[in-house]
């Protein structure tokens, strides 16, 4: 009858250490460790284009030359008249005018200036200035006989002014030496004719 306590005493000491273990607090769950890189590889974000870089896909990606406008003989004369190449504006800017694929089209484009080339063409005008424009962009290129100007009309403003050609600063040179008369200046008399001489009598 001894045997009975004897075993119930092993069996308490062998429980135990399973008690004490259950007793006590569980330790928090470590965060994952994210895996070292490896060497000489980098995980950096690509940066965006510098600006000048930006520019430089810009100028090279072929500008839209499709459009619907058939010009006469009229708007080709016209075309004959506007001034090419690198047109100088206020505040450092200038505008490059260069012939299109197409007779009579133009790339116009600004300096320093993103996302302004455009597609022109002649368009009449009532003044006798010389008027390009893109319809598809809003804008206008306006050229007068001593300056140019280029507008968006998208924009509602002027995007270089005071452009000047070689044969343009040449007439606004001489408009300054001999400024032109104002509309409301009065009109010059008109200039006395001596009556004619009767002649001689010779009797």
């Amino acid at each position: 009858m001894k045997i009975l306590p004897l075993l119930f005493s092993l069996s308490a000491v062998a429980l135990a250490p399973a008690a004490v273990v259950a007793q006590q607090p569980t330790a928090p769950a470590k965060p994952a460790v994210k895996p070292a890189a490896k060497p000489g590889t980098t995980t950096t974000k690509r940066a965006p284009l510098a600006r000048s870089a930006a520019k430089a896909v810009e100028e090279v990606t072929p500008i839209e030359e499709e459009s619907g406008v058939n010009l006469t003989e009229a708007d080709l004369a016209v075309a004959l008249r506007v001034h090419l190449g690198n047109i100088p504006c206020e505040l450092g800017s200038a505008v490059e005018i260069t012939p299109a694929k197409r007779q009579g089209f133009f790339i116009v484009q600004v300096k320093n200036l993103r996302n302004a080339r455009y597609y022109m063409h002649p368009v009449e005008s009532r003044t006798g200035a010389i008027r390009l424009e893109d319809p598809k962009r809003g804008a206008m290129w306006l050229q007068l006989g001593n300056k140019s100007m280029l507008m968006s009309q998208q924009l509602g403003k002027r995007l270089a002014d005071e452009c000047m050609s070689p044969e343009q600063l040449t007439l606004a040179s001489e408009m300054k030496r001999n400024p032109p008369k104002s509309l409301l200046e009065p009109l010059d008399p008109p200039p006395v004719v001596a009556p004619p001489t009767p002649p001689a009598n010779t009797n």
